[in-house]
């Protein structure tokens, strides 16, 4: 009984400080498109302006005018989505001019 109590409390110690170290660390999480879109319209709008874009979604801003092909001054999800497979295709049709056999 002398040395389970000790024991017990050194394992209670332990667990705690584990606890303690785990929930002190932030984690990184992975936000989706649409995640991101929300947080940085602020407006809860839809319209995610380039200041708005600037501020809460940076590799967006960084493509703005790319993605706004109407010129509105905003930009939708949609929008993006339409950038993004649209650059996609871009990339796939590069790689596979790339690695075409040469005849």
């Amino acid at each position: 009984m002398r040395i389970l109590l000790p024991l017990l409390a050194a394992a209670a110690l332990t667990f705690s400080a584990h606890a303690q170290t785990t929930t002190d660390t932030p984690k990184h999480t992975h936000l989706t498109m649409t995640q991101r879109f929300e947080a940085a319209n602020t407006t809860h709008d839809g319209h995610l302006t380039l200041d708005q874009a600037k501020t809460g979604y940076k590799s967006v801003a960084r493509h703005f005018a790319a993605i706004d092909t109407d010129k509105k001054g905003y930009i939708t999800e949609d929008d993006i989505r339409a950038y993004n497979k649209a650059q996609r295709a871009l990339h796939h049709q590069s790689a596979s001019a790339h690695h075409a056999p040469s005849s």
